[in-house]
Formats: structure tokens, sequence, C-alpha cells
């Protein structure tokens, strides 16, 4: 489960991780009532789960009331790569250290500005600890070579020694070390003991007066570990209320679903199949609507109930359909798509591949009831390059 950024600070400030005051706005005035008390400046912040919300007009500063009022109200109901923000974060605003010996493109002092996260490295069966200077950018543009890591034994933990190390190894500066190996501690008992798939800091700062915390959070809960923490309804709650609403409906639903931008609707069994289907469709030059995992079943109900959900999305403008049969036979899968085709009204064509068990049998089901509305190819590639082909239109 994916918190919004105010929910992963929340999570974080329970672990001792330290968090700019805040409050969570549903309205313009909620908005303006949290800045009165939290006092000014406050940064207004549009709470999806995506990134690029400053480029998109999501994040603006706020010096008074009548600014806060302006920016929530332009704010609230803006849509962020396909993303509508029904909720805000109003955050006191902070006051970053800027660098005496590091310049940015401009010339300028670099703000000081850190990345810290914790993940788990499968192929080592460690944790993942990844720390670099060069924060507030996405991680995947720094050089490696800036990327200082550390692989934690999960039966030892990580101690204080080796953080001190991890940090003088990310060559932070020297009034940050100290802070930052507080907040790092804090990082791993927030990801180890908070059951978290993914806990990521980014930016961390260091502020004028000298201390080292949190200005943004980005954090993943293990589901598996849900009947441990009570706590994360809520969570879930506040999630699926101020979410997409595509999400919203396909988790109620029982499909695994999540919402990005493109034009190319995506269904796939298995986790690692539709994340194979996603990456296909880009390399063929499309941009993926969604990832939509339908699991085992296949039938009519779950076609009904995943093509339901992509039909949400005005910007599909095709579906593609990639089953490979093991247990789930390709003619069954077959039926269900013809079946559910009888039961909605698509606004999409739908470009079908099936392989693996009974796929001569379900091909020759498909076969028999192509239409502008349904086409069936043979393999992963050529069916990709007709959705991209059909979306391109």
């Amino acid at each position: 489960m994916d918190l919004m950024e105010y929910q992963g600070k929340q999570y974080f400030a329970r672990f001792g991780i330290p968090v700019s005051a805040g409050g969570v706005a549903d309205t313009v005035d909620e908005a303006v009532a949290h800045a009165e008390r939290i006092g000014y400046p406050v940064v207004v912040k549009a709470q999806v789960m995506i990134g690029g919300r400053g480029k998109a007009g999501g994040i603006k500063l706020a010096n008074t009331a009548d600014e806060v009022r302006f920016h929530a109200g332009n704010i609230l109901g803006l849509d962020i790569r396909g993303h509508i923000v029904r909720r805000l974060w109003i955050e006191r605003a902070s006051e970053i250290a800027q660098s005496p010996d590091r310049l940015n493109e401009k010339g300028e002092p670099k703000a000081e500005e850190y990345y810290a996260s914790f993940a788990l490295d499968r192929s080592a069966k460690k944790y993942l600890g990844m720390l670099s200077a060069e924060g507030g950018v996405e991680i995947e543009s720094v050089a490696d070579e800036l990327i200082a890591k550390i692989h934690v034994d999960p039966m030892l933990g990580l101690s204080e020694e080796a953080c001190r190390a991890w940090v003088a190894a990310a060559n932070l500066p020297a009034p940050a070390r100290e802070g930052a190996v507080g907040v790092l501690m804090a990082l791993y008992r927030c990801y180890t003991e908070g059951d978290c798939e993914l806990a990521e800091i980014n930016p961390l700062i260091l502020t004028t007066d000298g201390r080292v915390h949190a200005l943004d959070a980005k954090v993943t809960l293990d589901d598996a570990a849900h009947d441990r923490h009570p706590e994360w309804a809520d969570f879930e709650a506040a999630t699926v209320a101020a979410g997409d609403s595509r999400e919203a409906l396909a988790k109620e639903k029982g499909l695994q679903y999540v919402g990005l931008e493109g034009s190319v609707g995506i269904i796939a069994n298995g986790a690692g199949l539709a994340m194979s289907t996603v990456d296909i469709v880009k390399q063929v030059g499309g941009a993926p609507a969604n990832f939509l995992d339908i699991g085992g079943g296949a039938n009519a109900e779950v076609m009904v109930n995943a093509l339901t959900v992509i039909s949400t999305d005005p910007n599909v403008r095709a579906i593609f359909i990639n089953i490979f049969g093991g247990i789930t036979r390709c003619d069954e899968v077959a039926r269900g798509i013809v079946e559910a085709l009888g039961r909605i009204t698509l606004s999409a064509p739908i470009v079908a591949r099936i392989d693996g068990t009974n796929a001569a049998e379900g091909r020759a089901i498909l076969k028999a009831n192509e239409s502008e509305k349904l086409i069936m190819l043979p393999d992963m590639l050529s069916a990709a390059q007709k959705a991209v082909e059909i979306a391109g239109k």
C-alpha cells in the first residue's frame, strides 16, 4: 500500500523522524485555517500518488491567507498526469541551507538537499540503503558513483558505527552528518519495525539553523503485514477517498491496478507479465494508461470488472489484453473476453494476445468473434504494436 506524502510523514513521525508541521485540507477554508495555525510562510502541496507535482503547479509557497486561498483554490481539482487533486497538505515552509562550496548549473550555491532510502535487495537477501548528497531530484538521474549504498543483514541490523561510515561515504557536509545519522537510524527503524517495502526521503534537508529533517516522504507498506497493523486501515480509507478514482474502483472489485497517464489500457494475468506488458508498450513507442493484474482468474466476471475500470479512464484509446495461460486455460479466457464484450460497451477497441494452455482453442474463439472492437494477434510484440498504432490514431 502506497501512502500519500502527508501519511508518510505521519508514519515517519511515529519513529522519531523529524518532519515539518502541517495539516490536511480538503477545502480552501481548511487550508487557510491550517496556515493560520501553523504560521507563515507555508507550502500548499497537492496530495496525489505521482511525481511531477511541482512542475504541474501542485506545490506553491504562500505568505498570506489570501495567497493560501488563491493557491488552494487552483490546486484542488487540478489534473496532475491523470490524478485529480482532492486533498492538500499545508506545511510550514523550511529554510534550506545553501552549500558554501557546491554550485548548481546556474552558478548559484546548491541547496543542501539529500536523498535517503531503504528497500529490499532480493538478490542479496539484505536490506539496501541508498544515500546521496544529490537530493531533490529523481534518484535515477543521479550518477551511480554519487550514491553511497549499504547492505544491512536483517539478523544484525544497522549499527550506529556502520551508519556513520555510510554518511561519510556519501560525502554529506560536516554540519549535516550528526543529524543525518540520527534520521537514518530512525528511518531504518521505520522501514523494519514499520513493515515497509520502501521508506524514502527526497529531499532530506539541512536547514539554515542546522537541523536535518524530512521535507518529503515516500512510503510503501508491505500488504503481507496488514494483520499486524490495524492502524493501517485509517491510511487505506483516506487513500481511497482522496486518491485516483480508477484505483478506488479497482480495489472495490478486487483488482491490482495502478493508474498511469498514457493511452493504452493494459490487462494481464500476473504481476510479472503485467510489468512486461507495460515495458513492451513503451518500447514500441506507446504510453501505458495503467498496470492491471487480474491474477489467476480471467473469467467473464473478472474481465467485465477489468474492462469497466479501464473504461472509466477517458484517455484510453486502445486496450491490450495480454494473457499467458498456465493453470488458467486460454479457451476460458477467450470466452470471458467475448462474454464481457456482450455485457459492457467499450469506447476503445481491444487487442488480445493469448498463449499457453489451450491457446489454439482460445485463439479460435477470438478469431470467430473478431470485429472492429476485438482484434486477435498471436504474439506479444505484434499485439503491442497494434495497440499503440490504434491509440495513436
